[in-house]
């Protein structure tokens, strides 16, 4: 049974932050608490209390991949999006060097993908292929097509966008791939818990990435999903933990809540699509209204949550700090770039000039939403633009 959202009726910041963060879940923190104090062992020591953890590590394994209608040798318990991501990039383009160092993403990824592809051409030798997007941030599948070489092997493109929202064709571009034997990776952090979702196999991918704290669950778990017989390299180094895939001790506490927040709020997702997609039309139609103000990513399809715009004579930083002085919690982008100086590398990949890409806003809606917020949001945005344009 899914527990209330957390916030009261009490005045607060409004948080329109949600694609950084979501607030841990009740009942997931309470299905963690067992985990700090009771079940603490090492799930790798043979004595009666590791055997007590590891049991219970792989159960949540075996949660996790009856879920996804997947195998649990196919299920990788990471620290989050950022490792995942890490050990799908590198520990396939490092395995398939032999067959070509060719490799293809797309230049509105989260740095978390980007900068693993630009270390392994600058570093190890790689051939990158960075796809152009259109005016709305979408990668289209013909250019995927006709950038594929015999040489290539690997091909990352992101399911949903943290900047805008906008989702990828990922299920026809992973097909395109398997049907020429390319191995194909999906970040869908942002797409678990927004999206409906019935099985991994939708992705069509080898590789997929899921964050726990996207969807109220604990920070510091993720899962990498590794199709089968796919067996990447390793990045990390030591005992053999994760079918040797991944050393270093299991964070139990974080994968046990991280596997009931994926049963509570994935398949039915968290985030309540018809209501968010109200609001955040309203706020798309209010918004576009505003002198010097403009959309991003507005017409392509996407999370139904999410509402990007730029504003003209402003920076994105002075927006945080004066909407944060009002009560209002957004974002610039990806949270994980905060207090970046650099204008958004999504927008500016889109065609938008850079001295709009860096007066960037996100405003990203989530279960604890109320209309009153976004009503409040309406009333308050006008006066904070309108001190720009007198300044």
């Amino acid at each position: 049974m899914r527990s209330r959202p957390i916030r009261s009726a009490a005045v607060g910041p409004i948080y329109f932050d949600y694609n950084a963060t979501t607030p841990l879940d009740p009942a997931v923190s309470k299905a963690m608490q067992p985990y700090w104090n009771e079940i603490w062992g090492n799930p790798s020591s043979v004595h009666q209390i590791g055997r007590r953890a590891r049991a219970c590590l792989d159960e949540a394994r075996d949660r996790v991949a009856s879920f996804f209608r997947a195998k649990p040798s196919e299920i990788i318990f990471t620290s989050g999006g950022t490792e995942s991501n890490n050990l799908a990039i590198f520990g396939a383009a490092r395995l398939l060097r032999p067959k070509g160092k060719h490799i293809i993403t797309s230049p509105v990824e989260h740095h978390a993908v980007l900068h693993c592809f630009d270390y392994l051409e600058r570093y190890e030798g790689f051939k990158v292929t960075r796809l152009p997007v259109d005016s709305e941030g979408v990668v289209d599948v013909e250019s995927v097509k006709t950038a594929l070489t015999p040489e290539t092997t690997f091909v990352s493109l992101m399911a949903a966008n943290n900047e805008t929202g906008v989702l990828q064709p990922v299920a026809e571009i992973g097909a395109l791939c398997r049907a020429r034997g390319i191995i194909f990776h999906t970040d869908a952090s942002q797409w678990f818990g927004k999206m409906p979702f019935q099985n991994i196999g939708e992705f069509n991918a080898d590789l997929v990435t899921l964050c726990a704290h996207k969807f109220h669950g604990p920070r510091g778990a993720g899962v990498l999903y590794i199709r089968s017989p796919l067996l990447i390299h390793p990045i990390l180094f030591g005992g053999g933990h994760e079918n040797e895939r991944r050393a270093g001790t299991e964070n139990l506490p974080a994968i046990i809540g991280m596997t009931e927040a994926i049963e509570l709020f994935i398949k039915e997702p968290v985030f309540p699509d018809a209501r968010l997609s109200q609001w955040t039309g309203e706020l798309a139609s209010f918004i576009a209204g505003l002198e010097g103000v403009e959309l991003r990513g507005s017409a392509a399809p996407r999370l139904s949550n999410t509402v990007s715009f730029t504003v003209q004579g402003a920076d994105s930083i002075a927006l945080m700090a004066a909407l944060d002085l009002d009560g209002v919690c957004a974002s610039s982008g990806s949270a994980c770039s905060a207090g970046s100086l650099e204008p958004s590398h999504v927008l500016t990949a889109m065609g938008v000039p850079r001295h709009l890409a860096n007066s960037f806003v996100r405003f990203s809606l989530g279960r604890e939403t109320t209309e009153a917020e976004v009503k409040s949001v309406q009333r308050i945005l006008p006066g904070v633009l309108e001190r720009f344009r007198n300044s």
